[in-house]
């Protein structure tokens, strides 16, 4: 598993995005690489960006109970895994712009580190350790990197 708090490993992840061209095509999935680029982007925007609303108790106890230990594990992601509504992305994107807020989000978490992320809250799962928060950001670009091909 590559480490999002490390430089080396996530100029390892910019470099993978920086192969991706906007007509590239995925090997798996319905999503365009613009829509990827963007849906990437949801997960940082939950943490830094005030734009998703909070799941309700209900829904947060039924996320931490059936979801939590999928997604900040070590285990990969399988192909074609469906995806939280607020992950899917409609209509066109603009691919630049997404390519560089995807690798502004990437630069910062790395800046941030290790530590910022160590019990941080996460709007859909509590408190969570920064191996968890690692393993979540580090193996959903590793999935849709593979997804394209990069």
């Amino acid at each position: 598993m590559q480490n999002v708090f490390l430089k080396e490993d996530c100029e390892q992840f910019i470099n993978r995005m920086n192969e991706l061209k906007p007509d590239s095509q995925p090997l798996w999935g319905k999503m365009s690489v613009d829509q990827m680029l963007a849906h990437c982007n949801v997960t940082y925007e939950m943490v830094y960006d005030n734009i998703h609303s909070k799941p309700n108790a209900f829904i947060k106890l039924l996320l931490k109970l059936l979801a939590k230990k999928k997604v900040v594990s070590e285990t990969p992601y399988p192909r074609n895994l469906s995806t939280a509504p607020q992950f899917i992305i409609k209509g066109d994107c603009n691919f630049e712009l997404e390519k560089n807020r995807l690798i502004s989000y990437i630069s910062k978490t790395q800046e941030l580190g290790e530590k910022e992320f160590d019990g941080k809250e996460s709007l859909s799962f509590g408190k969570l350790t920064s191996k968890e928060w690692n393993n979540m950001f580090a193996k959903h670009l590793d999935h849709h990197f593979r997804q394209f091909g990069v």
